[in-house]
């Protein structure tokens, strides 16, 4: 028997569930995603269960369910169920699809803290690290820098200095799996009941992290090659992990490429400080690129702002304003699609 108290279940959940016709069938939290079915946490014990037809065929892909999500399913053989709704999503972590303009992804639901993990190496990258902090602001999740391998040589100066505009909008630990000590400030950043999604590269130690949290072996890891200083994917997909007398871990595959997945533009101006110089801008609309009298160009020329920050907060913009405005013409022409559909079952029923 599961304690789901343990995994997040409270009375805003169950308010939730009530609204559904299904209110009198099971419910339980997605634990994992396979190619064909999911394992899913009841009070009963673990499932694997499968989509029904209109949650299959009735929702878009993005909306089918994700690793955190509570949904409610029928029972119908030992330690089986099918999925008949999937309770409303709330601090739901996405990305873009890879390949496409518009299309998301969700990662992980429900989740109140993101792990943002780098590793003090090779693969390091402010930029990257911008990259998921921004997309997890915008969810309204709490961000947290995780940088891993601390053992090795790094210049610890260098590294502040480029983590200065973000590293007092969240707590930033450097770790290693070599010193306990780095973990337990980690560990005790983790409340009960929290759910906690991990997310970063390949190679940068999300799995081995994760483990030395839990203090015993939770996932398997690789080794590192040491001709490129990348690992082998080790996650292979998003799995939910309970920590003995605390949180809930949630484990996700490196990405080469995480796109972001809604107009971040408000978010951005605060990460990057452009908020702060925007208010004295000759224009409302102003770019903050070219135009006469911006202010926020006058401080980077000044020195107030970093170029590179600068560039990086440019580059971001411009690929939010490319999803939203795709996703804007997508619904439209879903909208359009929708009513010459309308229109022609009307036909035809003439």
């Amino acid at each position: 028997m599961n304690n789901l108290s343990l995994y997040g279940w409270n009375d805003t959940l169950f308010q939730l569930k009530q609204a559904s016709q299904y209110k009198h069938l099971y419910h339980g939290r997605v634990a994992a995603v396979n190619k064909t079915n999911y394992e899913v946490i009841a009070q009963s014990g673990r499932l694997l269960c499968e989509l029904a037809g209109n949650v299959l065929y009735g929702r878009s892909s993005f909306e089918l369910p994700c690793t955190g999500d509570w949904i409610i399913f029928q029972p119908f053989d030992d330690n089986k169920g099918i999925i008949v709704d999937i309770l409303p999503r709330k601090h739901t972590l996405y990305r873009r699809k890879s390949g496409t303009l518009s299309d998301r992804q969700a990662i992980a639901s429900h989740v109140d803290k993101a792990f943002i993990v780098q590793s003090l190496d090779i693969n390091f990258s402010v930029r990257r690290t911008e990259r998921f902090m921004v997309q997890v602001l915008e969810e309204n999740i709490q961000p947290i820098l995780i940088l891993t391998k601390s053992d090795l040589e790094f210049n610890r100066h260098e590294v502040d200095k480029s983590l200065k505009h973000i590293a007092r909008q969240m707590p930033i630990f450097f770790t290693s799996i070599l010193s306990p000590e780095t973990i337990l400030p980690v560990r005790k950043f983790i409340q009960q009941e929290e759910s906690i999604v991990f997310v970063g590269s390949s190679g940068v130690g999300k799995s081995s992290l994760i483990n030395a949290l839990c203090e015993r072996t939770v996932f398997s890891t690789s080794e590192i090659s040491k001709s490129s200083g990348k690992g082998r994917h080790t996650s292979t997909r998003r799995e939910m992990v309970l920590m003995e007398d605390s949180g809930i871990l949630i484990d996700t595959p490196g990405v080469r490429e995480f796109g972001l997945a809604s107009d971040n533009s408000e978010t951005l101006s605060e990460i990057f400080d452009v908020s702060d110089f925007a208010e004295s801008c000759r224009f409302e609309n102003c770019m903050h690129v070219d135009e006469p009298g911006c202010a926020v160009v006058e401080a980077v020329n000044t020195g107030l702002l970093e170029l590179e920050a600068y560039n990086s907060y440019l580059k971001l913009q411009k690929e939010s304003w490319y999803f939203s405005t795709s996703e804007h013409e997508k619904r439209k022409r879903d909208k359009s699609f929708s009513r010459i559909s309308d229109e022609a079952k009307r036909i035809k029923r003439r």
